[in-house]
């Protein structure tokens, strides 16, 4: 079974020993997303608030789902780290933004992330 490593050039670099993605291909081909948070294009800068981090954050996923020959409306699971819950109800409204009315299987869990300037972290599964 094939492995392909994605890592788009207009996402910001893996840093730590990862890929961004890692898609297994058979009968079907299954796009495992790593966990991204809101860096700019250098992998250094990083907006403030939640609302910047997210759009990024979802704007990635599409980078990363489209060098995969795959859309948003493939993905179909997400799992997403909150720092803090009074950030859901954006968080809501951005998944809506990019989702539409697609609604894969969910996970959102409140935890400290591992940088304090993180607000969130998104993780998917895309599949065809």
């Amino acid at each position: 079974m094939p492995i392909t490593l994605h890592n788009p050039e207009n996402v910001f670099p893996p840093y730590r020993n990862y890929s961004h993605a890692v898609e297994v291909k058979g009968d079907s081909q299954i796009l495992f997303i790593s966990g991204l948070n809101g860096y700019e294009h250098d992998g250094q800068t990083m907006p403030e608030s939640f609302e910047e981090q997210g759009e990024l954050i979802w704007k990635h996923i599409g980078s990363i789902l489209s060098s995969a020959g795959l859309t948003y409306q493939h993905i179909v699971s997400i799992r997403t780290y909150l720092a803090d819950p009074s950030f859901d109800e954006v968080n809501v409204k951005l998944r809506m933004k990019y989702l539409g009315n697609h609604r894969p299987s969910l996970t959102v869990i409140c935890c400290q992330l591992l940088e304090k300037k993180w607000k969130l972290e998104v993780e998917v599964i895309a599949a065809r």
